[in-house]
């Protein structure tokens, strides 16, 4: 059905006033937002994506000339996409600290002594203020299956440099990190290429 001219300028009016109406909502919300600190990030939930965002918010960091720091937990793999190019970079410090996926050890001796030495290299970058941004993929792991002392990386966390940002990235982040955090955003899983026969594809998930 085709508007009226009429029709059309009472359509158009009402958008501009909710416009309007919007518009002074979110003006008062950003002149309230005048804190400036590092914020704790975690991304967390079953869907893919979640350490591709991090390094999409590496590359804005990038951008300004931050320094940045990485840890990798339980992957072990150092030839994907994301190291080749991040890791190469001079204000990136990258470390790949794990063994494999638990399925692939099978030893939880070996992972939890694994987590603790990698712990070591993201403690010393989180109690180091010339890291910006530090990137702690995969720790949710480490903390819900009980490999680090829940408390000690908490601290850690809630310790750092003040203008430090902390993105944290992996399944089923515990309640006490959730509540630590300034952003939590969850992932969902509606569909994936795997379950369909379609083997990681290298520059999209490698």
């Amino acid at each position: 059905m085709t508007s009226t001219p009429e029709q059309l300028a009472e359509q158009n009016a009402r958008h501009a006033l909710r416009m309007a109406r919007k518009k002074a909502v979110i003006d008062a919300a950003i002149a309230r937002a005048t804190e400036e600190r590092g914020l704790l990030i975690v991304v967390t939930g079953n869907g893919k994506g979640k350490s591709t965002s991090a390094f999409g918010t590496m590359a804005r960091a990038l951008g300004y000339g931050m320094k940045i720091g990485v840890c990798q937990f339980l992957k072990s793999r150092t030839d994907t996409g994301e190291e080749a190019f991040f890791g190469a970079l001079p204000k990136v410090e990258w470390h790949v600290l794990g063994d494999g996926f638990t399925w692939d050890t099978q030893n939880r001796e070996q992972d939890i002594a694994t987590a603790e030495r990698g712990w070591q290299v993201a403690a010393r970058m989180l109690a180091d203020p010339s890291f910006d941004l530090v990137v702690l993929d995969e720790l949710t792991y480490l903390l819900s299956y009980q490999y680090l002392d829940a408390d000690s990386v908490l601290d850690a966390l809630a310790q750092r440099p003040e203008m430090q940002h902390v993105i944290v990235t992996g399944r089923g982040a515990t309640d006490a990190l959730i509540e630590l955090a300034d952003t939590v955003s969850v992932i969902a899983d509606e569909k994936h290429a795997y379950r369909a026969g379609v083997k990681a594809q290298r520059g999209i998930d490698l």
